[in-house]
């Protein structure tokens, strides 16, 4: 077991994060002072994660889109782009231990605020979306203890500004806290929880990650290390020691009494006005030179700027090809879409091997990832993250009377405007790969420049097609030439002379046939258009 004197309290702090996005140039810096209103539409309209050097009247430094860019989490996870899903399955498979400090120890209790001087109003919530029901802290990580079982649930929620003691807060979707607390209401009791503001996007990770068991050491498994904790002044909880910004407080014993929202949600489209509880804040910690987080969430048409997108995506794509390894012989990539709005839209490409394979890939992609809502299979030569290249295999590669998978009355995304109200919903399957074995045909070939390496192989046309059939170009190739109208002519000649073949994908032949004409080797591919 680690002991307090190995553990690094700045290794995981968001600043030290931050100075590394700025060393890869993910960052633009504001200088400048910035109200709290002007926040969102810079922004909205970077694609960078921004840093405010003197944000709202206190002049605070405040970091926005930390985790909004794959990029920034590959570098949160130390990784690269090849290997980013094995690290991200390493670190799940090797669970790892969370060491209590005492609070005089802890980084995050170097400033305290309880009692009568807590006052949330000193905090730089804003308004995010032009229509939200009030101005927010939207990078809120909540920890709670069930009462009925001990374990520490974590998660991420947003916090709506109503006093200085006192915020609103999001407990309707489906979550471990709904239903902890709805039985705390339940007896009246208060359940006390604690929020940091001011986290590493892999302490983001563990909390939009659900797995059973205790959750708080889903935040050293994430960091892949033994991580610092300390209990709460003001309640028994525990949160990770390194962060920016602690608030401790309890979700009050009314239950769903007030009314909160509406706010711009992940999918694009504002969540509306629904009954929440109300947080009480008890006492405020923070580290000397606290860094101040925001989260871009919804914001429609820049929804692959957001957070929680950008982290839904990678662990979506890691559990993506964990269930295609099981499923296909050889997948190749995938790539969850977050423009699409929540776990909407995600393309993979597989090598084929046998027939059935894209559809099989289909299906267990949906049997393995409940909640997800499209999928598209590509062959292994489309670049499924360019959308010219995804666009053409779609529109030339899919017929949709033969190439759609549906499935109806499945289990989907409760925030899907789509549903009208609806619990349950439709998913769709689409294959766009090439008719299995076609890959080899050139009718099924895409169409590229070609590139000649100028290396002669053969002195002649004659010589080259003597050891087996070639292209056009390939024969220009075989032979060193920088033009090819010469072996044009060379083709020509050998037609003349009754040796020049052609098979029906195009390759000449050194073949027998009728002088003067170029005989056909093999059968040509029938055109239904030409009838029978």
């Amino acid at each position: 077991m680690a002991n307090v004197q190995e553990l690094d309290f700045e290794k995981f702090r968001l600043r030290r994060f931050v100075d590394r996005l700025i060393e890869i140039d993910e960052v633009e810096i504001h200088d400048e002072p910035v109200p709290l209103t002007g926040l969102s539409p810079i922004i909205e309209a970077t694609p960078k994660a921004v840093l405010f050097r003197k944000a709202g009247p206190k002049h605070v430094e405040l970091v926005a889109k930390a985790a909004a860019g794959r990029r920034r989490l590959i570098a949160a996870f130390d990784s690269n782009e090849d290997e980013i899903y094995d690290e991200f399955y390493r670190r799940m498979a090797n669970p790892q231990e969370v060491v209590e400090v005492p609070s005089g120890e802890a980084p995050v209790h170097a400033v305290r605020i309880t009692g009568e001087d807590v006052d949330l109003t000193e905090l730089p919530f804003h308004l995010q979306h032009e229509f939200d029901g009030s101005c927010y802290i939207s990078s809120g990580i909540d920890y709670t203890v069930d009462p009925e079982t001990g374990r520490t649930n974590v998660g991420s929620r947003r916090l709506s500004l109503r006093n200085r003691y006192q915020a609103g807060t999001n407990v309707t979707a489906p979550s471990d806290l709904k239903r902890i607390y709805q039985a705390c209401a339940a007896r009246r009791e208060r359940l006390p929880v604690t929020f940091t503001i001011g986290s590493h996007p892999l302490d983001m990770y563990a909390a939009t990650t659900r797995l059973p068991g205790d959750e708080l050491s889903l935040i050293a498994t994430m960091r892949g290390e033994p991580a610092p904790v300390v209990k709460s002044l003001t309640n028994d909880i525990r949160v990770p020691a390194d962060a920016e910004i602690v608030l401790e407080g309890y979700l009050d014993e009314r239950g769903y009494c007030e009314p909160e929202g509406p706010f711009g949600e992940y999918m694009g489209y504002y969540g509306s006005i629904h009954m929440d509880p109300v947080f009480t804040c008890t006492a405020i910690t923070m580290r000397e030179d606290a860094l101040h987080q925001t989260l871009q969430h919804g914001s429609a048409f820049v929804l692959d700027q957001t957070d929680s997108a950008n982290i839904t995506a990678l662990r979506i794509e890691a559990e993506a090809m964990r269930i295609l390894k099981r499923a296909v012989r050889e997948p190749v990539a995938a790539c969850m879409r977050p423009t699409g709005g929540g776990m909407n839209a995600l393309r993979v490409s597989i090598r084929q091997h046998e027939i059935g394979e894209p559809r099989h890939a289909i299906s267990a992609l949906f049997g393995g990832l409940r909640r997800l809502k499209h999928v598209w299979v590509f062959d292994e030569d489309i670049d499924i993250r360019d959308d010219r290249q995804v666009e053409w295999a779609f529109g030339t590669r899919f017929q949709a009377d033969e190439d759609i998978v549906m499935l109806t009355g499945t289990m989907s995304m409760p925030m899907d405007p789509s549903l009208k109200g609806r619990r349950t919903g439709a998913k769709a399957g689409f294959d766009c790969t090439r008719p299995f074995g076609a890959d080899k045909e050139i009718r099924f070939t895409r169409c590229a420049a070609k590139s000649f390496d100028g290396r002669a192989r053969f002195q002649t046309v004659e010589q080259a097609l003597g050891a087996g059939p070639l292209f056009f170009g390939e024969i220009v190739e075989a032979i060193g030439s920088e033009d090819g109208r010469e072996v044009a002519c060379a083709l020509d000649e050998l037609r003349e002379q009754g040796r020049l073949g052609r098979d029906r994908d195009g390759r000449y032949h050194a073949a027998e046939g009728e002088p003067g004409l170029t005989a056909i080797v093999g059968e040509l591919y029938h055109d239904p258009n030409e009838g029978t």
